[in-house]
């Protein structure tokens, strides 16, 4: 999951979306990957969708600070996460001073409320929603693998008919807040829940959290960058394998469906 606060751009269609080039090493790379994981963990936020696309994250996290202060609980954040703020920062403050009080329950359930109103005006990734319905197809098992809420995973699932090619399989945050990514926990739950092996197992995400869950739990990763960026972060993480379009990874999927 990220929470991403950059400014957003609309994305391109499917139709008029370019697919990425791959050298033949690196569609090697792809393929070894894709075909024959018997297991999909998707981060939320970003390989699946862009869920503050259409509602400000920037705007959310300005509440959010504006409720802390009137709390008087600013002195949390440290200069440098006043001048810089993001939701995640946030979080991780709230649980650092705070943790398990009633102030981590109640500053949750605001994000969660923020998250569901969001749900709404969230952008699809291009080709995300036909390459889940593709590896349901093919009897690969899906899970979600998130720092955000499970309810507006579920919300946001159902609203795109996507939620029994998931369901019961959605692992998000909780009130611990300190079991976020980078925290395997949540892809452990997965994991232990469809009863697989680390090594059978892949994740998509977008975010260096992402890759360091997935290397604890001991699950495989494929990178999603939608710009250069995002995809400079990962690499920079030690992601050996980052697409900036799924339709590759749908592509191949395709050709394994057709021999």
């Amino acid at each position: 999951m990220t929470f991403d606060t950059e400014r957003k751009t609309k994305p391109v269609s499917e139709r008029d979306e370019q697919p990425e080039q791959f050298e033949p090493e690196k569609s090697e790379d792809l393929r070894d990957l894709v075909v024959g994981t018997r297991v999909v963990l998707w981060d939320f936020d970003g390989p699946l969708c862009r869920l503050f696309a259409g509602y400000s994250a920037d705007r959310v996290t300005g509440e959010l600070l504006d409720w802390m202060e009137t709390l008087g609980l600013e002195e949390l954040l440290t200069q440098e996460e006043r001048a810089h703020p993001d939701l995640q920062v946030l979080l991780g403050a709230v649980n650092r001073w705070r943790h398990r009080s009633d102030l981590v329950a109640s500053f949750e359930e605001r994000l969660t409320r923020e998250e569901l109103r969001a749900v709404p005006t969230a952008w699809p990734t291009p080709y995300a929603d036909p390459l889940i319905r593709t590896w349901s197809a093919l009897g690969v098992r899906l899970a979600i693998t998130t720092n955000n809420s499970p309810r507006a995973v579920s919300e946001y699932l159902a609203t795109r008919g996507l939620l029994d090619c998931f369901a019961p399989h959605l692992y998000g945050r909780t009130q611990d807040l300190h079991l976020l990514k980078p925290d395997p926990y949540c892809l452990d739950r997965a994991l232990d829940a469809m009863g697989v092996a680390p090594g059978q197992a892949l994740m998509v995400g977008d975010s260096a959290a992402d890759l360091t869950a997935a290397r604890r739990a001991g699950v495989t990763f494929l990178g999603y960058g939608h710009n250069e960026r995002k995809q400079k972060i990962l690499k920079q993480a030690g992601a050996k394998t980052v697409v900036h379009s799924l339709e590759p990874v749908l592509r191949l999927l395709w050709e394994r469906r057709d021999r």
